[in-house]
């Protein structure tokens, strides 16, 4: 058997091909049903020229045809290049030409800016329309052998999302897809008879791997929710019996908030993983309590395909931390000159393993800049405890320093999550003629509860050293956030000081 990560699936339809693979509300695709589509698929873009080491693009929202479209890809011996259903075309040209796609195959409703894209890239576009793109593969000859590609062979080209200048496309061989979605499995307790909440993104990492990916190579049920709504998730929970939950902090503290919480049936759930950004304490502790199931948080990026360290269900859970490193990888915490500091003190979080991305597509610049000596350069800060767990303190770049003094927005930010009234705050540095940079935090309200701007500050005041509390703070209807619901520090407005 090739290293192709194809094989995911087609191993788990071997072995029980009547059983769901996937669900979207009344409809079911068997494993047995998903790994014919994903050879007629393969047959499709045969037919367009496609060949081993080919870029397709995939632009579809979380309904089957895209586990279809994925898996068709890469058995022909292609390479995945998942995209953002909502791009602009500008940004759908830049998606296909930077990797040379030959085909992208776009959800219909946003069919105009996949074309635009495709036109501007000299890439081929393929609409899927329920229905009618069921008549298209019924046309295809199938291509049901899986490609023969070698473990370090590209899979998938994850792009960043670009906090500055255009997104780097991350290189993830089949190896460290399928060992990353084998260690989900492990984490996160997933078998053959488990149903995943597929609520994540597909295109991102998080969701293809820990979602997606994991729960084929268990050969397990992965309900999916097009676009995340926390009385929809709920719903879902109680009606598919949902055992694993995998999200970012603000859909876990979407569904603590929303209408439907107090009376939600979770008694299923087991498991819940959250990684993508922080997860505040409170929020972890408040969700743990509500529904009665175990919270485990862990780390990663979209470069280390995407899981680095978890809490591990097996060892006792650290809130707060990101845990420990998973099987097959090493983490430490280095200074400006790659030196590793002194237990407890901070630095940034450097990564070794099979989980590491064979670097930037086309970027050999950039790629040695991330990583030197084997080591993946996160640009997270953070320190570990004396057993070895990981607490990350910010994003390098998000680290704000005040009259030479730093501070850490996640620690500003965990002390405002302790308030009563909030559900949601971003702590962002603010320009200042004398310090260089002030501390503002931007605020949303739980529904009903009122609080002034005024109070808020002495509540940060109290329980932090004088220059950490933020001068400004301001309310908001909502903080800005990114397709998996990350909240975006660089889109939050921030008043004039």
């Amino acid at each position: 058997m090739t290293a192709n990560l194809a094989h995911v699936l087609t191993s788990s339809a071997a072995s029980g091909g009547d059983r769901p693979a996937l669900k979207l509300d009344d409809t079911v695709v068997s494993y047995a049903a998903l790994d014919e589509a994903s050879a007629r698929v393969a047959g499709m873009l045969k037919s367009k020229g496609v060949e081993a080491g080919d870029r397709v693009g995939i632009m579809l929202p979380n309904v089957p045809y895209f586990p279809i479209a994925y898996y068709g890809v890469l058995r022909l011996g292609g390479v995945v290049v998942p995209m953002n259903v909502l791009l602009k075309e500008r940004e759908t040209g830049f998606y296909l030409k930077d990797p040379g796609a030959k085909v992208v195959i776009a959800w219909a409703d946003f069919g105009e800016a996949a074309e635009a894209g495709a036109k501007e890239a000299g890439a081929e576009c393929v609409l899927v329309k329920p229905g009618e793109f069921e008549q298209l593969l019924g046309e295809q000859e199938p291509f049901r052998e899986v490609a023969d590609r070698a473990g370090d062979d590209t899979a998938v080209i994850l792009y960043t999302s670009g906090t500055t200048g255009t997104p780097k496309g991350a290189e993830l061989t089949h190896d460290s897809m399928r060992t990353n979605a084998e260690i989900a499995v492990e984490l996160f307790g997933i078998s053959d008879d488990a149903v995943t909440l597929g609520a994540l993104p597909l295109f991102h990492s998080f969701g293809q791997t820990c979602g997606l990916n994991a729960t084929m190579v268990a050969g397990g049920c992965l309900t999916l929710i097009p676009r995340f709504d926390p009385d929809k998730a709920l719903e879902i929970i109680a009606r598919d019996k949902v055992n694993v939950f995998e999200g970012v902090p603000t859909m876990f503290g979407a569904m603590l908030n929303c209408k439907s919480a107090d009376g939600a049936d979770t008694s299923t759930l087991k498991v819940c993983a959250s990684g993508g950004s922080a997860m505040p304490v409170e929020v972890m502790k408040a969700f743990e309590a509500k529904f009665k199931c175990q919270v485990l948080e862990g780390y990663g990026l979209s470069e280390t395909s995407p899981v680095a360290s978890f809490n591990h269900p097996d060892k006792p859970a650290r809130p707060g931390s990101i845990g420990t490193p998973i099987r097959g990888v090493e983490m430490k915490v280095v200074d400006e000159a790659g030196k590793e500091v002194a237990q407890g003190e901070v630095g940034e979080i450097v990564i070794k393993g099979h989980n590491v991305m064979k670097g930037y597509w086309g970027r050999e610049e950039a790629t040695a800049e991330t990583i030197k000596d084997g080591w993946f350069h996160s640009g997270d800060l953070a320190k570990v405890d004396e057993d070895g767990y990981f607490f990350i303190v910010d994003r390098k770049k998000d680290m704000i320093i005040r009259g030479g003094y730093n501070v850490y927005p996640r620690e500003i930010e965990e002390v405002l999550y302790e308030h009563p009234a909030v559900r949601e705050a971003a702590v962002v540095a603010m320009e200042h003629a004398e310090l260089g940079e002030e501390i503002g935090a931007a605020v949303a309200l739980k529904e009903g509860q009122e609080v002034t701007v005024e109070e808020l500050q002495q509540f940060v005041k109290d329980a932090v050293a004088a220059y950490k509390y933020p001068r400004k703070v301001w309310l908001v209807d909502e903080l800005p956030k990114g397709p998996t619901g990350k909240i975006l520090k660089r889109e939050i407005d921030v008043p004039s000081s």
